[in-house]
């Protein structure tokens, strides 16, 4: 069984040229538009409540945080150490152009530059699996990763679908994943496959 046993904030970084130095490919992205449910999953996913700030505003982080983690394989009590990267929500419309032009910019900056990324989360909410704006991001991540990442898509808040819903859904996007923070679904299933992406034990992304 693989587990997070520590996880600290490191520090924030408004553009890539403020990210920590590290020689590593071994940090996980998390993205999603605001609102989506982002730092609760982390909070979730590393059982450390207060490691990422939920804002009651939508929108208003817009600096990169970053987040040094420790997992555990149960089996041969092996540790590995990663980074997980919060990235600023995207595509809210409450801040000014000028802003969002240049935190968008710095988003794309960094996307395709930081080499030391390993995987791409994309967190979609599952009551709007079809939005333009994570088409896009689907498809800007695509185009940007090189063959050493990975993407991975996790819808959040599953548990507002019904059986049914859920079950249209993975027809619809057979290789996401399907995760509830608040009632603690998919997060054993979600911290394994980063443990297995990380030591290079997952198969093609």
């Amino acid at each position: 069984m693989i587990e997070i046993i520590d996880s600290k904030f490191v520090t924030s970084a408004a553009t890539i040229e403020d990210a920590p130095d590290s020689k590593e490919q071994n940090e996980v992205v998390f993205m999603a538009r605001s609102n989506v449910g982002k730092s609760s999953l982390l909070n979730a996913l590393t059982n450390h409540k207060g490691l990422a700030k939920v804002s009651s505003t939508p929108g208003k982080t817009r600096l990169i945080n970053y987040f040094d983690v420790t997992f555990i394989d149960r089996e041969n009590a092996q540790k590995s150490f990663a980074k997980f990267v919060d990235l600023p929500g995207f595509g809210y419309a409450k801040v000014s152009k000028s802003i969002k032009y240049d935190w968008e910019k710095n988003l794309t900056d960094y996307i395709s530059n930081r080499k030391q990324i390993k995987l791409f989360i994309h967190l979609i909410d599952c009551r709007h699996p079809f939005l333009e704006i994570d088409k896009s991001v689907t498809d800007f991540l695509i185009d940007h990763a090189n063959e050493t990442q990975y993407i991975l898509q996790i819808f959040t808040k599953i548990d507002k679908l019904n059986q049914k819903e859920q079950n249209a859904l993975k027809k619809e996007f057979p290789k996401a994943l399907m995760v509830s923070s608040s009632k603690k679904r998919g997060l054993q299933k979600i911290v394994t496959i980063i443990y297995d992406i990380l030591q290079g034990a997952a198969g093609e992304n």
